[in-house]
């Protein structure tokens, strides 16, 4: 079957189109495309509870593209999830309106806990970590980060509301000094005590990271000059690695984010927010499977995610 998946985040908004089958040896899959850009549906959300207009528009511009490339493909089934942004703003009816005219059909807009469980679904694609044990999928997006844990599927699961634009909202707004890094920390913190009375970070075998920050951090830490999805997408990178490159991408000048082609444009304004979480999460988890029998001791970083889990989730 010829599916199209959407997900509409805080930061971005994408496109997966792909033939699906179900076989008695599993899913095969033959990818047609894979597109998105950065809108930033969810700017402001957090301080005024309401979708920017301009935001809107960019944000219909591509499902207006998108409708073309199901027309173009001869897609047979679509599904549309939008996320944390839409979760919050309470003039998300004029969105999802302007989606159905479009698409002629109405966009999810779905709760933390499914979205952390479409994220793990997607995940399983490609895979090469070990699926026997626990593993733990963080996926770090723009307003809000998930975490399940589980093996084939999600035992646990839990959505908070810290991502890269809300951070920086709160606390990086007018850039990093050594006070709004302090309080930005404390509260990633705070987050991530609540999140582990939800999901038991010291069962993880092993630490699955999804989305663009993580990608981002990933691509620093290997030392690419552009963005490069054969080398990250599967990379295991150490912890010691991942929070080096943390530290380097929350203190970095805007010179030196400009010639970090790794980081797409519209992802600046945040990535020092987005770092300062995926340092906090690696440590956090590093820390609390420290003294067990399987110390996670490097990230594996997946290019497959929420959008993929969309697509599955058709089947």
């Amino acid at each position: 079957m010829r599916l199209a998946a959407i997900d509409c985040g805080t930061n971005t908004i994408r496109l997966l189109i792909g033939d699906y089958e179900l076989t008695d040896q599993g899913i095969i899959i033959n990818e047609l495309e894979r597109s998105g850009e950065i809108v930033r549906l969810g700017v402001g959300v957090d301080r005024t509870g309401r979708l920017d207009e301009g935001a809107i528009e960019r944000t219909l511009d591509f499902t207006r593209a998108c409708a073309e490339r199901f027309e173009h493909y001869g897609v047979q089934q679509a599904r549309f999830v939008a996320t944390s942004a839409s979760r919050d703003a309470a003039n998300r009816d004029v969105f999802v309106n302007g989606v159905w005219a479009i698409l002629g059909f109405e966009p999810e807009v779905i709760s933390g806990e499914e979205e952390a469980a479409l994220a793990f679904l997607g995940s399983k694609v490609g895979s090469n970590v070990d699926m026997t044990h626990p593993r733990l999928v963080v996926d770090l997006g723009g307003g809000s980060t998930e975490f399940s844990l589980g093996t084939q599927y999600p035992d646990a699961y839990i959505s908070t509301n810290m991502g890269s634009g809300r951070v920086t909202e709160r606390f990086l707004s007018e850039g990093v000094t050594p006070a709004s890094e302090a309080a930005a920390r404390e509260f990633v913190r705070s987050m991530l005590d609540t999140a582990a009375e939800q999901v038991d970070f010291s069962a993880a075998h092993s630490l699955v990271g999804l989305a663009g920050t993580i990608t981002a951090v990933t691509a620093h830490a290997l030392g690419l000059e552009y963005f490069d999805s054969q080398k990250i997408g599967g990379a295991q990178v150490p912890v010691e690695d991942m929070r080096r490159s943390c530290d380097a991408i929350i203190h970095a000048t805007p010179e030196q984010l400009e010639q970090w082609e790794f980081i797409a444009p519209g992802r600046r304004s945040v990535i020092a927010a987005g770092a300062l979480i995926c340092d906090e999460i690696v440590a956090r988890v590093a820390a609390d499977t420290a003294n067990t029998d399987h110390p996670v001791r490097h990230i594996n970083v997946s290019l497959h995610d929420i959008l993929d889990g969309i697509a599955l989730s058709q089947l």
